[in-house]
């Protein structure tokens, strides 16, 4: 593209990651130039963050439109909850299409869609405005996931055989903001929230380096889901304070549990397994995320929590409440991890270092909006496995017009199946 340094704007809808910023630290030949979001004083904040940081000089825009049309602009990042993620998209590729500005390319927080219409629907636009599109999955770029893989495979895959077994989870003890409890904006409960991570992780970990993800193709899903801990009236109220009275886990709960099951067949013909588990339930020091991988004659296992120093703090060490050791912190006492490179560790460095780097050269990103409908797919089918109480065989034949029940706000968890 002959650019030196990518202009990259941010989209925010009243929450722009703090990971997301703070990782620009590591990430090289690019500057955050611009900002939007509906709450004045995040972008405020987040452009205060960006200049503190020194990772850039933000304008401040009005718009999306307005935001593509300035020329320090070449690529967006979109951060906005699910429920607008198509609308924000129309934007930007009518403003690309209708010559107010140009663009490189366009990345997407997870999941790409609410179901999969909208994830098609967010491929099509980014084609339709001719832009490279990056799905923004982190955990395929932890530090943890790259080396451990890259080991496994080089020396135990190499010598005795391919890895058959893959295993990921993410556990923590629910979501930062109202909208991601609620099935209807979000889509979904854990399971849409969260489970797109674990599935992606593990099938990455699970395809051969240099070799594409069509290797792999997926032939069942089974799936359970459950609303474990937040149905108690205890906690049903909590949400509602929180909410401001707008949550109703008693009447229209959302999952906050879920297990799936995904079989693959290799190239090969040999059957490989994915299993994940996704929970809002998890009251621990904070943030939880392991995976395995298996192979004839290894292993790899991984746990966030496990990385780094720990800390211990008696009961007479006072202090505010918040997240200054770990994403997700239950408590500021006891026996604490310390994650010295949160960023990294979860893969936002890795992540956005990928996309700038694909971006400037022209490329279309390793992880695009493809994968983000093909982990969408995996989703909804789960979801169908979950409801009908059985494995389903995939595709199954109305994924495209399939919307979960929890997203529609229908789901009972108390019915049997």
């Amino acid at each position: 593209m002959g650019k030196k340094r990518l202009g990259v704007g941010f989209i925010g809808g009243g929450f722009i990651g703090r990971f997301h910023i703070r990782s620009w630290v590591g990430v090289r030949d690019s500057d955050i130039m611009g900002i939007v979001d509906v709450n004045s004083d995040t972008a405020e904040s987040t452009a205060a963050l960006v200049k503190g940081l020194n990772v850039g000089e933000p304008t401040i825009h009005g718009s999306i439109t307005d935001m593509v049309a300035d020329p320090n602009i070449d690529a967006l990042w979109i951060g906005t909850p699910n429920f607008t993620r198509i609308e924000v998209m129309e934007e930007i590729a009518d403003a690309v299409v209708s010559g107010k500005g140009e663009l490189i390319g366009v990345c997407c927080e997870k999941p790409l869609g609410r179901n999969v219409a909208e994830a098609k629907k967010m491929l099509e636009l980014a084609q339709k405005a001719s832009l490279l599109d990056g799905y923004l999955e982190d955990q395929l770029f932890s530090t943890s996931v790259q080396r451990g893989k890259s080991i496994v495979w080089a020396r135990g895959a190499a010598l005795t055989g391919r890895p058959f077994l893959a295993r990921s989870a993410e556990e923590h003890s629910g979501p930062h903001m109202p909208w991601f409890w609620e099935g209807e904006l979000q889509g979904g409960g854990v399971l849409n929230d969260m489970m797109c991570h674990s599935v992606e992780v593990a099938r990455y970990l699970l395809t051969e380096p240099g070799v594409p993800r069509e290797s792999l193709t997926p032939v069942k899903v089974t799936a359970h889901t459950s609303c474990l801990k937040w149905q108690d009236p205890h906690y049903v109220e909590q949400l509602k304070q929180i909410s401001d009275g707008k949550l109703d886990y008693a009447n229209r709960p959302a999952e906050d549990f879920a297990r799936g099951l995904i079989e693959y067949r290799d190239n090969d013909g040999n059957p490989l397994i994915v299993e994940v588990t996704t929970s809002w339930c998890f009251v621990g020091a904070g943030l939880r995320l392991s995976m395995e991988l298996l192979g004839p004659e290894y292993s790899m296992s991984i746990n966030s929590l496990d990385a780094g120093p720990k800390v211990f703090f008696s009961r007479n060490v006072h202090g505010e409440t918040g997240e200054d050791l770990v994403e997700k912190q239950n408590a500021e006492m006891g026996l604490m991890p310390v994650i010295a490179d949160e960023e990294g560790e979860y893969g936002y460095t890795g992540e956005n270092r990928h996309m700038v780097e694909a971006f400037l050269a022209g490329n279309r990103p390793d992880e695009n909006f493809s994968d983000g409908v093909n982990v969408t797919e995996l989703l909804m089918t789960a979801y169908m496995s979950a409801e009908q109480g059985r494995s389903v065989e995939f595709p199954p034949s109305d994924l495209d017009t399939f919307i979960p029940a929890v997203a529609q706000g229908k789901w009972n968890p108390k019915e049997k199946n």
